[in-house]
């Protein structure tokens, strides 16, 4: 009989639970005291204690080493490996874990990006014990390692990873949260906390095909390739049943997840042939960051079990939907309430139009840097097609509550409805509950119901960036309403003061809120008038960054300062160029030793079947020899293209960065689509037997 999930979940993390057990009851305590915001700071002698029994616990899971777990500014985590095993001066082999080897590690940082906070030589850096994130064990055929969250900075202090700029601007929004509730007269409440859920698209294909794709091994996604004969065009992928294969690897998927705490809520097949969703239940924003990064790690590592390649590209496959990570977001407090949930109690419903007025305020101000933190060389290829929200910031909220604010301005706002029953007219279907508003799929940040769902972070990305951005925008929003209510209660009670606020954040808010499509063409010209910031491309969304509003707004929230966001659009940027010219370096190598070839094979082979043909038949077989001809020219073409693009690559190196991002975007991009164009045209013509890569025909379908 199998195991039920609830005898296994969390084995393998250092929880609430697992603590208890093992420490002190004071040292439990304290512990416990600092992590919800007590006055005490964890000291050496606490750390001491909380490390032995970290170590106890991790040895008897069969973990061997330990690892200090961090994010630094490559979208990906990174860890080095420290044994629990030593000897003592007699030779004596011991198993050892300190207090300050759990607070601090030093791993070599001259190799991550900086962005300039430092020079190559000065390779010192510092990774420090995070302790609000549990540590858990990855565990291996032979043992396992205990990994330790925590952040990365450089030796004079300055972060150089996604998660210290999260944990401030989570810091940001709770603290001025917990503020805004007091003026509610919620004195019994004790803190506020982010709560999110990252939906995970990607992608399954054959591991045996993958490898003999380049393009695939080394991008993550095809650079080359024409279409198949049968995409998405049926429609019929999008919550079909799962192929046993796939459902396979997701059972392994989700027991290896449920080990480590994380709990799968959905699993089902999305829009494109092959692609496919986890979404995992809510959780506090920091420890969910954490868990989106152990769930694209185990789902690679777990893919390769079942002859499966994980492509989590935005955009792998040319022609069909590309893959995002629905981010959710909202606010729970000490008591239990969503703060995002609308209720039939008047004063709570005010209260709930305060947190929703703040974010869309916060999104009218500063929606350029929502857009530049979802700007990456994968996502470039996704937003702003039919298939993504557009790269246009907008805010969807439903009829409902569009039409309590519109209603401000003339008093009162009637009352929010809440959700009703839906009657199906057939007396054997149970009624359903329906909601206040339907789901806006086209827009970027749409509210549902009771949270925020951002559809444009991209699939590969870590939730941090976005993250830390958003909840930013959403802190200010948060201290400008409570300032505007604040100056309001002298002549006003809570309520009338609120909606006096409100009735501003309405007008203020008209130009980002759009409850129509957002894919229809008279949108963007709409965004436009209202004056919206409009970046197609990833250098333009990632210059938000310097824009000195934005750089205001994170710095006076103490998220980042002035120098650390120049640093920090820097490593974006210079991302952008080496993730473009290493898929430039592919293309050139792709076509010069498989295309190349293969089409002068097929005009051999053509050519010898057509002077048989010839001696055989008095005809001309025009169209056949046309079609020769074809091929022959389109050959001539791709090399001429491949010496553009050498001359191309090389003009690239010996420019700035700013320059090399233009250049990349706007001529080198150019030149990839005509040699990817050339290139497909002639697999199209080129023979089974003779193809040199597995074509998408092959590619998405499982076998």
């Amino acid at each position: 009989m199998l195991e039920r999930p609830t005898s296994y979940f969390g084995r393998y993390v250092f929880n609430e639970k697992a603590m208890r057990e093992r420490l002190p009851k004071n040292v439990f305590e304290q512990l416990t005291n600092a992590l919800n915001g007590g006055p005490q700071k964890l000291n050496i002698r606490i750390a001491d204690v909380v490390a032995a029994a970290m170590k106890e616990w991790a040895t008897s899971l069969g973990a061997t080493h330990y690892a200090h777990w961090f994010h630094p500014r490559t979208e990906l985590t990174a860890e080095k490996h420290m044994a629990f095993l030593s000897i003592d001066e007699t030779g004596t082999p011991l198993e050892t874990f300190t207090g300050s080897e759990l607070i601090q590690g030093e791993p070599d940082a001259s190799s991550l990006p900086s962005g300039g906070m430092r020079s190559t030589f000065e390779a010192r850096g510092y990774t420090a014990w995070d302790p609000t994130s549990p540590a858990f064990i990855i565990p291996t055929k032979k043992g396992g390692t205990l990994c330790i969250p925590s952040i990365f900075l450089s030796w004079d202090g300055t972060p150089l990873d996604m998660k210290m700029p999260l944990l401030k601007a989570i810091t940001a929004i709770e603290e001025r949260s917990l503020k805004l509730m007091r003026l509610f007269g919620n004195r019994g409440v004790r803190w506020v906390k982010v709560t999110v859920g990252a939906e995970q698209e990607f992608f399954l294909i054959d591991e045996t095909l993958a490898r003999r794709r380049p393009d695939i091994v080394l991008c993550g996604r095809t650079i080359l390739g024409c279409p198949p004969p049968k995409g998405q065009q049926l429609e019929d992928h999008y919550f079909g049943a799962i192929h046993p294969r796939v459902l396979a690897y997701m059972d392994d998927v989700e027991i290896e997840m449920h080990k480590l705490g994380i709990a799968v809520k959905t699993r089902h097949d999305e829009t494109a042939p092959c692609q496919f969703e986890f979404a995992p239940q809510f959780t506090e924003a920091n420890l969910a960051t954490d868990q989106n990064q152990i769930m694209m790690t185990l789902m690679k590592r777990i893919a390769r079990h079942h002859n499966l390649r994980l492509l989590l590209h935005e955009k792998p496959f040319a022609g069909i939907n590309g893959s995002g990570k629905h981010t959710n977001v909202s606010l729970l407090d000490s008591e239990g309430f969503n703060l995002l949930e609308p209720s039939n109690n008047q004063r709570r419903n005010v209260q709930f139009l305060a947190f929703l007025g703040a974010l869309i305020l916060g999104v009218s101000k500063y929606s350029s840097l929502l857009r530049a933190s979802v700007a990456s060389p994968g996502n470039m290829h996704r937003l702003g097609g039919f298939e993504a929200p557009p790269a246009i910031m907008s805010i969807y909220l439903g009829n409902t509550l569009t039409n309590v604010l519109d209603r401000l301005e003339e008093g009162f706002p009637e009352e929010i409805p809440t959700s009703g029953m839906m009657d199906l007219g057939l007396n054997k279907l149970p009624s359903i509950k329906k909601e206040n508003s339907d789901r806006n799929r086209t827009a970027p940040l749409a509210f549902t119901g009771n949270k925020f769902e951002f559809r444009a972070t991209g699939a590969s990305q870590s939730i941090a960036g976005p993250l830390t951005m958003l909840l930013a925008i959403w802190a200010w929003g948060i201290e400008e309403i409570t300032n505007r209510i604040e100056s309001r209660l002298g002549s006003s009670d809570i309520t009338d003061a609120t909606l006096d606020v409100l009735r501003g954040v309405a007008k203020e808010s008209a130009n980002v809120r759009f409850e129509g499509n957002c894919y229809d063409e008279s949108w963007h010209e709409e965004a436009v008038r209202r004056g919206l910031p409009i970046a197609n491309t990833t250098p333009e969304a990632l210059s938000y960054y310097l824009i000195p509003e934005n750089r205001e707004l994170l710095s006076n929230l103490g998220i980042m300062t002035d120098r650390e966001i120049t640093a920090y659009y820097e490593t974006r940027l210079e991302q952008y160029i080496k993730t473009v010219d290493v898929e430039m370096a592919v293309m050139e190598d792709m076509i010069r030793r498989g295309i190349l070839p293969s089409i002068s094979k097929q005009i051999t082979q053509e050519g010898n079947a057509f002077e048989r043909a010839i001696s055989l038949y008095d005809e001309d077989f025009e169209c056949w020899r046309g079609q020769i001809r074809s091929l022959c020219e389109t050959k001539e073409q791709l090399i001429k293209k491949l010496k553009e693009l050498g001359q191309f690559r090389k003009k690239i190196s010996e420019t700035n960065l700013d320059e090399s991002a233009s250049l990349m975007t706007h001529d080198g991009l150019k030149l990839m689509n005509e040699i990817r164009a050339l290139s497909d045209a002639a697999e199209a013509w080129i023979s089974d037997d003779i193809q040199p890569y597995p074509p998408y025909r092959d590619l998405l379908v499982i076998q």
